[in-house]
C-alpha cells in the first residue's frame, strides 16, 4: 500500500475525523470513489461519469487517490495506451461512508437547491 501524504495529526478527540476527511478532501475525490465502488472504470468513462471535471483535475485527484492507497490504477502495455482504475481493498473499506452521504445527500438536497443564487440575491 502506498504511504499516505497525510501523516501529522495531532490525535486531540477529532483526529480519526481528520485524518479520514484529509484522504477525501478534494472536490472530485469521493464522487470517483462513489462511481469506482461500481467496478473498474478507464479514465474517460470516469469523466463522461462526472461531466463538471476537467480532465486536469480528474488526472490530479486520481494521481492523489492512488498515492493514499484508496484507488488502484492498472495500465495495459498496448497501443493506444488502456488504464484502468478501481478500488483497493483501503477504498473498498470506504463504501459504506459513501452510501452514508448519499443516503444523507438525498434526504436534505432539498435544503441546498437553488442555494447558489440565493447567496447571490
Amino acid at each position: 500500500m502506498a504511504k499516505p501524504r497525510h501523516n501529522r495529526f495531532d490525535c486531540s478527540p477529532g483526529c480519526a475525523v481528520e485524518a479520514a476527511m484529509a484522504l477525501i478532501d478534494g472536490k472530485w475525490k469521493s464522487v470517483i470513489l462513489f462511481h469506482l465502488s461500481d467496478g473498474t472504470l478507464r479514465f474517460n468513462e470516469l469523466r463522461r461519469a462526472i461531466p463538471g471535471v476537467t480532465q486536469r483535475m480528474l488526472t490530479n485527484q486520481l494521481r492523489e487517490l492512488e498515492a493514499d492507497g484508496l484507488i488502484e490504477r492498472q495500465v495495459y502495455p498496448q497501443v493506444p495506451p488502456k488504464v484502468e482504475y478501481s478500488l483497493s481493498p483501503l477504498g473498498r473499506s470506504l463504501q459504506p461512508v459513501l452510501v452514508a452521504l448519499q443516503t444523507w445527500g438525498e434526504s436534505n438536497m432539498h435544503l441546498f437547491k437553488g442555494a447558489g443564487t440565493k447567496a447571490a440575491a
